[in-house]
């Protein structure tokens, strides 16, 4: 039976859903408050010439958006040209740098002339992350995770042991290096996903395969390709798109979601899947006594982190600057303990610079320069313009004493910021987050917030709050599952 389904929210995972649902022959309809599609990989252009990406940046695990193309018959090179970054990025710690290279037989070498015997250990350790990666990019994420007897088969039975699900990835990373610089490489990736990797299960060694071994790409033209790539294929299927549509509520009628009201007018409905924020969908949206959670519950959550963002363009190019670099002078656990334990902005901060002219020229007016810094930080923290001010001259100053470059300051020509009160003034992000739920084992599969409303039977969630988690292959995932949910309700 043909369903009229809303989905609230363009980002991947609205994106995805409306793509699937529209699929299988129901009418969609995508309601995004903003101006223009893809939540927090939107772009864009300023009136002097450079095109900014606002969100992700890093293409990574390229094969499981891949399989969303090929689920509609295309491929990602349909739509963008997708070239690997050599080095994948560099880092840069106290006493010199680092480059990732793209081939894994280089950056085997490159482990063992940092520590005698790590090429080996490297091959185990991929070994041993690719095996997380096929099960639990193939498997454990694509499940719904209404209940724990999801996950009772013979092959996750027989995986279980192996996943590391009980050891947490710092110990884990230490099973197979000693050397300081190759410890922090190792770690890095999983502070994304909002804990401390002592606080992260092992299992999350998939994303050092899903990045080191697969390699880090990027799509000509910026990440707002993906989506507009998306967008395309979802309108191919049918689905119809409303920018500056805000939802105000979500009209329920015998404990049934019957209606939005989007933009003061009330729009009938079948089915409601909101890509929005999950906290805001339901304290916002809902009336109270049909929400999964009380403000009690997000209060003991774990987030992931908020970041302080610059939008930089320079009228000159910039030397020694490569795609991807990551300003690792200072200690990692100090940093991640101020966001995840103490919450309040770093004494010694972490950063990372993303240069995508380096890669794609049409990103910058020419001998210009487009760069974004980004600094994770802990959300719900107090956000000002001083307080930006005060990290961005002290990124600026080590990006100049990395560089070799003199007087960036006087070379900017466009400057923007956006924090923790963007983030929820943009997205109605919980206190500010960037990246989601934080995936420590307590809040994995069935402990994350449900898929499904357990009071409203055709209102289903989607996006980084809910399963499987955080990032973009599994927000895109995520709108897969909510998706086929939805049609068999």
């Amino acid at each position: 039976m043909k369903k009229k389904i809303a989905v609230i929210g363009s980002g991947f995972s609205g994106l995805s859903a409306a793509a699937y649902a529209a699929k299988e022959g129901h009418e969609v309809h995508l309601f995004e408050k903003n101006s223009s599609i893809g939540g927090r990989a939107r772009k864009f252009t300023t009136d002097n010439g450079y095109t900014f990406d606002m969100g992700p940046s890093w293409y990574w695990m390229p094969d499981i958006i891949e399989s969303f193309f090929n689920d509609f018959g295309k491929k990602a090179t349909d739509f963008y040209t997708l070239v690997p970054l050599d080095p994948q990025f560099e880092m840069v710690f106290s006493d010199g740098t680092m480059n990732i290279p793209h081939n894994y037989e280089e950056m085997r070498e490159l482990f063992e002339k940092t520590e005698p015997g790590a090429g080996k250990k490297l091959d185990a350790f991929m070994k041993d992350a690719q095996y997380k990666y096929e099960v639990g990019m193939q498997d454990f994420v694509n499940k719904p995770c209404h209940s724990w007897f999801e996950f009772v088969s013979p092959k996750i039975a027989k995986s279980a042991m192996k996943l590391d699900l009980l050891t947490n990835f710092q110990r884990f990373v230490r099973k197979y290096f000693t050397h300081p610089k190759l410890i922090v490489l190792m770690e890095f990736p999983v502070i994304f996903l909002g804990a401390a990797p002592k606080d992260i299960p092992a299992l999350y060694s998939l994303m050092n395969y899903g990045g080191y071994k697969l390699g880090t790409w990027y799509p000509m033209g910026g990440f707002s390709k993906i989506t507009e790539a998306m967008k395309n294929i979802a309108e191919e299927q049918g689905t119809r798109f409303y920018v500056n549509a805000d939802v105000e509520k979500i009209n329920i009628n015998q404990k049934t979601a019957s209606s939005l009201t989007v933009n003061d007018e009330q729009i009938d409905f079948d089915v409601i899947i909101a890509s929005s924020d999950y906290h805001h969908t339901e304290t916002q949206l809902l009336p109270e006594e049909f929400r999964n959670y009380d403000e009690n519950y997000w209060e003991k959550r774990v987030f992931a982190p908020s970041c302080l963002i610059y939008y930089l363009g320079f009228k000159e190019k910039i030397p020694n600057l490569k795609h991807h670099t990551l300003f690792f002078e200072n200690d990692l656990d100090l940093h991640t303990n101020e966001i995840y334990k103490d919450k309040k902005w770093p004494t010694k901060p972490l950063f990372y610079v993303c240069c995508p002219s380096k890669t794609d020229l049409d990103v910058a007016p020419e001998n210009c320069e487009n760069v974004f810094l980004l600094m994770p930080v802990a959300p719900g923290i107090e956000d000002s313009d001083e307080i930006r001010e005060r990290y961005f001259m002290e990124m600026i100053l080590r990006l100049e004493k990395h560089t070799g470059a003199t007087d960036l300051l006087l070379k900017i020509e466009y400057k923007k910021s956006y924090c923790v009160k963007d983030f929820k003034e943009d997205y109605n992000a919980y206190q500010g987050n960037a990246y989601g739920l934080a995936n420590t084992l307590s809040q994995t599969a069935v402990l994350k917030p449900s898929l499904r409303n357990k009071k409203v039977k055709n209102l289903f969630y989607t996006g980084q709050l809910t399963v499987p988690g955080p990032g973009v292959p599994p927000s895109i995932i995520s709108g897969k599952i909510a998706a086929t949910e939805a049609i068999k309700n």
